[in-house]
């Protein structure tokens, strides 16, 4: 069967994420957005996995459903389609560690069966860190020595996250390593997925050759439930972890990812927020910021140049098509300047219209024909087109400010007040 999978999310324990941060929420908002396997996040916590222990039954091979199922959702008269969401084990961890001097900082994902390996994890890695400090605890271990112990574990996985990003990352400019084999040493080989980023997509990665081979998953990194699915990882297989990571070991039932465009990432340009510098890649000079000459925080776009030794080979590209939240799109339209733009009245009405007439988030973005959608509304059918097409205008993201996509050339939406009736 076809399904969607979003593997890397938190739960309240964890560190800057939203109080309404649990099971309940994020099955909510797998709903609303057309996810069908969610990961928990956190399991290393002692109060969270407690928490999965009371709530979660098992399904099959692996993934749970919630034994009692939410009656409201968080967004208020939302109807969605008729589905069940899955959750799986998962969790995610800091490595923090020094090398001749310098001071490595990268973040792994770790998955389990079942509650007996989580808990087999926990025992093991609670040697080395505080688990109860934080949903995402501090490892006094190095990259390879941790997916060292996660290979030796039946039923368990390791995937490094996010590794582009500048911070907390394995090959990321300002923490990580100048190679995964650097990073991971002689477990390399063995590595068989990595998670991309927000600011990165297959294109970008198709630039370095330590990924050939590779799957490159995506997801979320939800640290509340409103942005679960920002990206995910579709896949055709029977519905169980088992065989789902088989599929991203062979790529047989792994069919690509919904990727949001790189631009959007709050890590694609190199810049200082303070300083509100940003600069592509053709605008660097150097790595000091004119303003206060101090270093630049080294953003996704100039990393992978710097670690680039391949030109793009497009039938090498894993599959993957760009999507954007939709409360962007209905900003844009709206003409809402806000920075989370589903917390206005306007935005947050019009999403839940269109969600309660099409289902859910991803069918609408990529399955509705745009023929249905322009019926319902024309701008709206406009900017999904370009969307799909890739016709976007941007104002990239730096040094932790997201960026800014935009489907209109100005003047095109001119009738604010018409265009919001129509919703």
């Amino acid at each position: 069967m076809f399904y969607i999978a979003d593997l890397h999310t938190h739960s309240h324990y964890a560190g800057a994420t939203s109080s309404n941060l649990c099971l309940e929420t994020l099955y909510q908002w797998a709903l609303i957005k057309g996810i069908d396997v969610v990961s928990t996040g956190d399991f290393t916590h002692p109060a969270w996995i407690k928490e999965l222990e009371e709530k979660l039954q098992p399904y099959n091979n692996g993934f749970y459903t919630l034994k009692h199922l939410p009656a409201t959702t968080e967004l208020t008269g939302v109807k969605t389609s008729g589905r069940m969401v899955y959750f799986c084990l998962s969790t995610e961890v800091s490595c923090e560690y020094t090398i001749n001097k310098k001071t490595y900082r990268t973040h792994q994902l770790i998955y389990a069966k079942n509650f007996e390996t989580a808990y087999r994890i926990n025992k093991i890695l609670s040697k080395h860190g505080n688990l109860a400090a934080d949903g995402r605890p501090s490892l006094r271990l190095q990259s390879h020595e941790l997916s060292k112990i996660i290979l030796d574990i039946p039923s368990a996985y390791f995937v490094p996250e996010h590794v582009w990003t500048p911070w907390c990352s394995s090959i990321g400019a300002m923490e990580g390593h100048n190679s995964l084999k650097d990073c991971f040493k002689d477990v390399t080989p063995e590595l068989f997925a990595v998670e991309t980023s927000l600011s990165a997509d297959p294109l970008m990665c198709n630039r370095y050759d330590e990924l050939n081979g590779l799957t490159l998953l995506s997801n979320s990194d939800a640290h509340s439930a409103r942005n679960l699915g920002r990206e995910v990882n579709l896949l055709n297989t029977e519905l169980s972890f088992d065989v789902m990571f088989r599929a991203f070991k062979t790529k047989q039932g792994f069919t690509g990812t919904y990727e949001l465009f790189p631009q959007k990432g709050k890590c694609y340009n190199t810049g200082h927020r303070n300083c509100k510098v940003s600069l592509s890649t053709d605008e660097i000079n150097d790595a000091i910021c004119p303003v206060c000459n101090k270093p630049l925080t080294i953003g996704v776009s100039l990393r992978v140049e710097q670690l680039a030794n391949q030109n793009i080979i497009q039938q090498n590209v894993q599959p993957f098509k760009y999507v954007l939240p939709l409360p962007d799109v209905f900003a844009e339209i709206l003409n809402i300047k806000a920075e989370t733009p589903l917390k206005t009245a306007h935005v947050a009405q019009a999403y839940t219209k269109v969600i309660s007439r099409f289902g859910n988030e991803f069918d609408l973005l990529h399955q509705v024909p745009l023929e249905d959608i322009h019926v319902y509304h024309p701008k709206l059918s406009t900017a999904i087109k370009r969307l799909r097409n890739d016709e976007k205008h941007f104002t990239a993201g730096y040094d932790g400010i997201y960026g800014n996509i935009r489907f209109f050339n100005d003047g095109e939406l001119n009738t604010k007040h018409k265009q919001l009736a129509l919703f």
